[in-house]
């Protein structure tokens, strides 16, 4: 895995109480590939996550949200966790930047909770989407096609269910970031 990578420039947007492991592995797997990765947040200094059922580690922030944008980046990781995406999909700058990044057709990747991110940006519909299975009736409300899958690839989305799918998640990232041509301009859509 090491170079594919090389230059590309990767946004991880959380907020308190994203999964843990959510973070520390696409991340792993991302740098080892060569990608630069930067955690996005609206808290300023560090951001602290949820580990499994308790409280987890605190992490720097490298930028915050308010002075991040969907140009500064050739992909996008959304880990999960029950309070993190809670708590961006209030924030219109954070749901702004996930929009943004979906219409641009960059890599969009999101695991467990983090597809209500793209629900709140309203970039599901007619996707073929996995999430974690609380979400499954909100991600249909939104007229995503939901299923039942360790990952799902649709266009520039990557979507995956849970920690026990982190292996192939990352995975299939990597990749996906690895091949995804140019980037397209924010408001053009990408036909899928």
């Amino acid at each position: 895995m090491t170079g594919e990578l090389r230059g590309k420039k990767v946004a991880m947007l959380v907020d308190t109480g994203f999964e843990q492991a959510e973070l520390v592995e696409p991340r792993r797997a991302l740098t080892a590939a060569g990608a630069i990765v930067d955690i996005v947040s609206s808290k300023k200094d560090e951001v602290r996550a949820w580990n499994h059922k308790e409280w987890g580690d605190s992490f720097a922030v490298d930028r915050t949200i308010a002075d991040a944008s969907a140009r500064d980046y050739d992909a996008l990781v959304l880990p999960g966790g029950v309070m993190n995406p809670d708590y961006l999909r209030m924030d219109e700058r954070a749901v702004r930047f996930v929009g943004d990044f979906c219409r641009s057709g960059k890599p969009v990747a999101a695991i467990c909770h983090g597809p209500w991110m793209l629900v709140e940006a309203d970039v599901v519909q007619g996707r073929r989407v996995t999430s974690y299975p609380s979400l499954k009736t909100d991600l249909r409300n939104a007229q995503a096609r939901w299923v039942d899958e360790p990952v799902v690839v649709d266009g520039n989305l990557i979507t995956s269910r849970r920690p026990t799918d982190l292996p192939a998640f990352c995975d299939t990232v990597v990749e996906v970031f690895a091949h995804t041509p140019g980037a397209r301009q924010p408001g053009e859509m990408r036909l899928h």
